[in-house]
C-alpha cells in the first residue's frame, strides 16, 4: 500500500465523516461537491471533514483507486464508502443517510 493509500485509510477510519471533494466546505469548488456539502448539513452534521482533492494531485488519484470509484465527491461514514453525491442524495431522501450518520 503506498504511503497516499496508508494516508486516505488512516484518515477514512480515524473521523466518523470525511468527505473527499473538490474545494472547501466554506467554498465547493464544483456543483456536485456543494451539493455534498449541502446534504450533510442537512444531516445534521456540523463539522464536516474535508479533503480538497484540488490541493493534492496523488490524493485526487489516489481517493479514486481506494474506492475503486471514479468520481469526487467520495462520502466516507465510519470508514466505509458510501459514494457520490448522487448517491448521498437518494439515500438522503430516503431517510437513510441521516439513519446511517446518526447511528
Amino acid at each position: 500500500m503506498s504511503d497516499v493509500q496508508t494516508w486516505i485509510k488512516e484518515t477514512v477510519t480515524s473521523t466518523p465523516v470525511v468527505l473527499f471533494m473538490k474545494g472547501t466546505a466554506q467554498f465547493p469548488q464544483c456543483g456536485f461537491s456543494g451539493r455534498a456539502i449541502q446534504i450533510l448539513k442537512a444531516c445534521g452534521v456540523e463539522n464536516i471533514a474535508t479533503v480538497n482533492v484540488l490541493e493534492d494531485p496523488e490524493v485526487r488519484q489516489g481517493i479514486k483507486e481506494y474506492s475503486n470509484w471514479p468520481t469526487v465527491p467520495q462520502l466516507y461514514i465510519k470508514g466505509e464508502f458510501i459514494g457520490g453525491s448522487d448517491i448521498m442524495n437518494e439515500m438522503f431522501e430516503s431517510g437513510e443517510l441521516k439513519a446511517l450518520i446518526d447511528g
